[in-house]
């Protein structure tokens, strides 16, 4: 009870219960929701997980990596002040088993020693490869540079730009690539040894329907690193970046593969994505002025498919793994946060005309409902829900036993998906955790309620506040801390 205002046995107390109930049971039955949606996903990625760890037992990825496959297949990997992890992500990937694939980094207008640290480590000479993104890619920087290693047995090739953001430096690698399939990744990201075959196997698998397939996503902080390879996994030493490798799991390893598993992949992450590089120039490759870019890239696909009634797929391949590094930092989490949930809502915006659209089959009346209500709106009903719980508790306008049951039940099913797609992630195979880690995993899923979801869904709302301003996107700069060759214990 506020000590400074009664509200017993007056309208306003009456006002404010009536507000808090109202107010109370819709976001109650908000969180069952979401959370009775993410237990069917996560059981769904499993059964998925479970068939893709079976089908790779049966296959022989070394007969695999050593035939002349039809499809070969461009690493694009755009670089902004890099220098402290380039060398190595450069050589993981060079070193990548696949029978024909080449590597584009494309240097960004690094600040740093990024493009110096490429010239001296594979001896650049000037490349004759000519750049083609064809009539439906407009480049908004100058190219100032094409390289390649002096030792043509290097299938590198670095382009050195002005400063024109993610998108243009993606699209410039697209406009040189010389395979039939282009990857995207991150310059600070490592993929396991095998991350390209299986990647690649359902356009090998299904060639005249698959045009896409995204790739497994973890946090590599933590994790002993030699030579471009994670030879060792492990938890990160500060908290926040083990908040962190519990929503990967959750999101990606069971979630995407839920999703993929009803023909409804809304997403593929712009760091590990395979793409046909025809489909990329048809319908423009990414939107240089969409902050929420890879979102977008998928979307597009979906409505050229669509809209050309063509019989495709786009998949998620539990299997692979590239492993990137998360923040550390608060400072570089809001930005990164803030950036997504802005992303989000431009893209969603930009996209409401196929929402509840017949013409575009699940992604418009299963995925876009589900985005619209269950990831954009869901950092407000958070908020909300602190709002209304802090209220009810101050005023006493309703009963504290039953404030605390509402957000235990809230938080209750919240923390038993999250601890199941712990669990089940182990179950599958794909992780090998210590005990300790696998507690750490399980404490990281009770204690991200307690101020790290809050923090989070505060950030998400600046982002969608930003969107609805209209200021100048951002993406902001994420500080590396390279590679470590320790594991954390």
């Amino acid at each position: 009870m506020i000590p400074w205002l009664d509200l017993s046995d007056t309208w306003v107390h009456d006002l404010v219960r009536t507000v808090l109930i109202w107010t109370a049971w819709p976001t109650l039955l908000y969180f069952l929701a979401i959370n009775a949606i993410y237990l069917v996903l996560v059981l769904l990625g499993f059964v998925d997980t479970r068939r893709s760890a079976a089908r790779r037992s049966v296959l022989d990825l070394h007969e695999t990596a050593t035939a002349p496959v039809s499809l070969g297949l461009t690493i694009v990997m755009p670089a902004y002040n890099e220098a402290a992890l380039i060398a190595e992500t450069v050589r993981s990937s060079l070193a990548l088993d696949y029978p024909d694939h080449e590597l584009v980094v494309v240097n960004d207008g690094s600040k740093d020693d990024t493009l110096e640290v490429l010239r001296s480590t594979f001896d650049l000479v000037p490349s004759s490869r000519r750049l083609d993104p064809g009539p439906n890619i407009t480049l908004r920087s100058e190219v100032r540079g094409i390289y390649e290693a002096r030792d043509r047995s290097i299938p590198l090739l670095v382009v050195d730009t002005a400063n024109g953001g993610r998108s243009n430096a993606v699209n410039t690698g697209i406009g040189l690539a010389a395979k039939d399939l282009v990857v995207l990744v991150d310059a600070d990201s490592v993929m396991d040894p095998d991350a390209l075959l299986l990647a690649a196997q359902p356009f090998l698998d299904d060639p005249l329907r698959v045009v896409a397939t995204g790739g497994n996503i973890r946090a590599v902080n933590g994790s002993r690193v030699v030579s471009g390879r994670v030879t060792e996994e492990g938890m990160p030493r500060s908290w926040l970046a083990r908040f962190q490798v519990v929503e990967y799991l959750r999101a990606f390893s069971l979630g995407r593969a839920g999703w993929s598993r009803l023909g409804t992949l809304m997403l593929i992450s712009g760091a590990f994505g395979v793409y046909r590089r025809d489909v990329l120039l048809s319908v423009g490759a990414l939107d240089p002025d969409t902050i929420g870019e890879d979102f977008e890239l998928t979307l597009k696909i979906h409505r050229w498919c669509r809209r050309r009634r063509r019989d495709y797929r786009m998949v998620y391949v539990s299997d692979p793994t590239c492993w990137t590094e998360v923040p550390d930092t608060r400072a570089v989490l809001k930005r990164q946060r803030v950036r997504w949930h802005r992303g989000l809502w431009e893209v969603l915006w930009a996209y409401r005309g196929m929402l509840l659209n017949p013409r575009y089959g699940r992604i418009g009346l299963v995925g876009l409902p589900y985005y619209w209500i269950f990831e954009l709106f869901a950092p407000l009903f958070e908020v909300l829900g602190m709002f209304v719980i802090v209220a009810a508790l101050l005023t006493g306008a309703v009963s504290p036993v039953m404030t605390l049951a509402l957000l235990g039940v809230a938080l209750g099913c919240g923390i038993l998906v999250t601890v199941l797609s712990v669990l089940l992630e182990e179950a599958s195979g794909r992780r090998r955790s210590t005990t300790r880690h696998l507690l750490l995993m399980i404490s990281c899923s009770l204690l991200e309620n307690l101020g790290y979801r809050q923090l989070t869904a505060l950030w998400r709302l600046q982002g969608w506040w930003q969107a609805l301003r209209g200021g100048e996107a951002v993406w902001g700069e994420m500080t590396r801390t390279g590679f470590s060759s320790e594991a954390a214990r």
